[in-house]
């Protein structure tokens, strides 16, 4: 159960409880404050100016607000949204046939950019720079190219790996901007705010319980304030308090870090099997019988960013935080480290 919880990827079950708490307006985005501040600026030039927003790249763990960041460019410039993304786009005439469909300053936002065929990424390029469109038409020595003119449009893309984007396309952004992990008070309003749309009643201390377990993710807050609301109405509970946050949280298995069982694992892994670390990712991958990229892009931000878990050049490390917190000694190191520190 908690495997599918505390995942931030989209569940399509849940695209229309996402929809419905999802803010329309940069004023109502609660977090990320550097990113709204500085696009509340672009945008409000560009409306001015009366030309459409820079392409726009949007780059962090998964969860964290980037296709409600896209929908509210569109909805702060008053033009329309077109979605799709990255693997949807397997040939070079798909992004054509959007292309050549977009209205005036309209947003083309592509989820999960940097797993865009390169065929696909060639076409593009011209089509972000110059807003013209190149295409072959025929096969052969009777093959000719077309040229053909784009109406300005913006390009908000969304990726979890920015590394593994083409440096040609991640050059023609103008605006770049990395989301972050969310502080706990930050999720609590969120809670907070998505309780109040889902009528569901909820304390501040409970709002803040639910905060701090999730694991730095929107996504991830209002997926367990969804299932804490469900284990309230079966307690006969109308408010969410912080007994019933906390009783809801347990039976999901939910520990007081927002750590979950593959959380445990894969710490469990690094202290059991490699002595505490460093080790790679493709050999710890290889114990927990997981994919790399789930591993780094689902797990790794949150567990470093806890405090959990250290990259070094040789590898992944355990921290003395994460022995302590599932009960192993510490390392010799770190004991003599410990007592020193203590010295006034």
């Amino acid at each position: 159960m908690t495997e599918h919880v505390l995942r931030p990827i989209q569940d399509p079950a849940e695209a229309r409880f996402e929809e419905s708490l999802r803010p329309r307006r940069l004023a109502d985005y609660i977090g990320q404050d550097r990113v709204t501040a500085n696009l509340q600026v672009f945008i409000a030039a560009a409306l001015a100016r009366d030309e459409a927003l820079d392409h726009v790249l949007l780059f962090g763990p998964p969860g964290l607000g980037k296709t409600t960041l896209a929908h509210i460019i569109a909805n702060e410039m008053g033009v329309p949204v077109q979605v799709t993304s990255g693997p949807v786009l397997e040939r070079a005439g798909d992004l054509a046939a959007i292309l050549t469909n977009l209205q005036p300053r309209s947003v083309l936002f592509v989820d999960e950019i940097h797993r865009m065929a390169p065929a696909v990424g060639e076409i593009l390029y011209p089509a972000l720079e110059d807003f013209t469109l190149d295409l072959v038409v025929g096969t052969g020595p009777a093959a000719r190219t077309m040229r053909l003119p784009l109406p300005p449009f913006t390009l908000v893309g969304a990726t979890t790996r920015a590394g593994l984007l083409p440096a040609p396309l991640r050059d023609r952004f103008g605006i770049v901007h990395r989301l972050d992990l969310y502080d706990p008070e930050s999720l609590a309003t969120i809670v907070r705010r998505s309780a109040g749309i889902l009528g569901a009643p909820i304390t501040d201390e409970g709002a803040t319980e639910i905060a701090r377990r999730s694991r730095g993710t929107p996504r991830i807050a209002n997926r367990l304030l969804r299932r804490v609301r469900d284990f309230a109405h079966a307690r006969g509970e109308r408010t969410i308090a912080l007994e019933t946050a906390r009783y809801g949280l347990e039976r999901l298995e939910v520990d007081a870090f927002g750590l979950d069982e593959l959380d445990r694992r894969l710490l469990c892994a690094i202290v059991e099997h490699y002595g505490g670390g460093p080790v790679g990712l493709k050999a710890l991958a290889a114990t927990l019988g997981e994919d790399e990229g789930t591993l780094e892009d689902l797990y790794e931000p949150f567990l470093l960013q806890a405090g959990f878990l250290q990259r070094t050049p040789r590898g992944r490390t355990v921290t003395p935080r994460a022995r302590r917190h599932l009960g192993y000694p510490a390392a010799p190191g770190e004991q003599q480290e410990l007592f020193g520190s203590s010295e006034p």
